[in-house]
This record gives C-alpha cells, structure tokens and sequence, in this order.
C-alpha cells in the first residue's frame, strides 16, 4: 500500500493503474498486478499476480447508512482465486471480490463494526453488524447464491468472540448454542483486525473471513500517526 500523487492514476473502463500496479477484467477473470514495496519491519519487493473469476456479478448495493452516505458493494461474493506473490505465495482457493464507496469518512458516521464471510454449500453468506456514531445498529444479512442471485435473510444470533491482541471487542454469528472460534489470525492492528472464523450456520460448520473494524481507535491522532509511518507516500510518478 502506498499513497501516491495524481499523476500515478490511469482508468478506463476495464482498468485502474495505480503507479506500477494494476487491475483489470481480462474476459470474466479480474488480473491484479503487484509491484510494490512493502513496510517495516519486513521491507522488500512484494510482486506477482492475482486471478479472481467470479462465479457470477452480483447488483447487490447495500446501504450501510440510511441516508446511503456509505454503500457496501458485494461485486463477487463467491469466486475462484489464484495467488502467485514472491517471495512464497503461491495458492488457489476460494475467494470474493467486494468494495466500500461513501461521501464521508468512515469514522465520521461509524464507532465500530464487524463483518463475516462464509462460504457454504450453496453459496456463501455475508453479515454485516456496525454501531453507527448516533447510536444506531446495522444488522445485516445477505445469502448468495452461485449465480449472483441474493437474498436478504435474518441474520442468526450474535457470537461472542474473545478480544484480539490488541483489545479489540469482536463477534460473529452463529446458530443458538454453536461455539464460533478463530482459526488463524492473518492482520492485527490497534484499530483492525482480519482471521479466519469457523462458525456453524444453519447445522453446516463453515470457516470465512471476518473483520474487525473500530473506527474511535482509528481517529485517535497517535492512531493516524502510527498508519501514515506504515503506508509510504510518494507525490511524483515518472
């Protein structure tokens, strides 16, 4: 990840290049190229590629404010991926393809939110809970199905989690009585956290991803510090 200037950006239809990165639909298959450097401590070249084909896209646009300030996006809910990272990724498995868009920064209308990902059977299943900053609560749950057909479901019951390293509070959902737990912790951060969860949805014990997200830890000054030291920044783009 590094914040670059203006001059770095190229879009057209099918393509978005962000300095020597880039990402385009190549056929029904989204070809992400990397070549960048990554942060302290480990810095060194991270390039190659990745391969996402989606099953299906879907229209999905979910509001996360009433007022639509925020949208959630879920482009590919359920899709193929391949990994080909240097120095030591190289992988295929089951992916997603998803974006947020808003008018206004996250931690303006957010205090704190948490999202899973769960690929089933049948598809995959997707909640999204937040505390919004006026005291309202987003519950939302979605299934999809392998041809981008999606519906909009009631999410089951809310299961606790333990705190991460950090002290982040966290939960994810599950059938009444079922026992969720974290499989494998893949980023820690004083504001942010992504594992892979199993849980149990409807009988089927599943694993997906799931986020942590607290938005009153990202907008404390020393927070926002710490971030801007760990994304490099460059203005100019030959």
């Amino acid at each position: 990840m590094t914040d670059r200037g203006e001059a770095a950006l190229k879009q057209s239809r099918d393509a978005l290049q962000v300095g020597p990165s880039r990402i385009a639909w190549q056929g029904g298959t989204l070809v992400i190229d990397i070549n960048e450097v990554s942060a302290l401590p480990r810095v060194g070249r991270v390039q190659g590629q990745i391969r996402l084909t989606p099953s299906a896209i879907t229209a999905v646009e979910a509001k996360l404010t009433p007022d639509a300030r925020h949208i959630w996006r879920p482009f590919a809910p359920i899709a193929r991926i391949e990994v080909d990272i240097s120095p030591a990724h190289h992988w295929q498995g089951h992916g997603y393809f998803d974006a947020n868009f808003g008018t206004d920064p996250l931690e303006a209308d957010f205090a704190h939110w948490t999202w899973g990902r769960y690929p089933r059977a049948a598809g995959a299943s997707v909640y999204y809970d937040a505390l919004r900053r006026d005291g309202s609560k987003l519950e939302l749950g979605l299934d999809f199905a392998r041809d981008g057909r999606a519906a909009q479901v009631t999410p089951p019951p809310l299961a606790p989690l333990p705190r991460t390293a950090w002290g982040l509070t966290r939960a994810t959902r599950g059938d009444a009585g079922s026992t969720a737990q974290q499989r494998m912790a893949l980023l820690e951060a004083p504001f942010y956290a992504r594992t892979m969860m199993d849980t149990t949805l409807e009988g089927e014990r599943v694993t997906g991803m799931h986020e942590t997200l607290d938005l009153r830890r990202y907008d404390n000054r020393l927070i926002q510090t710490m971030v801007a030291c760990r994304v490099p920044r460059k203005l100019g783009w030959p």
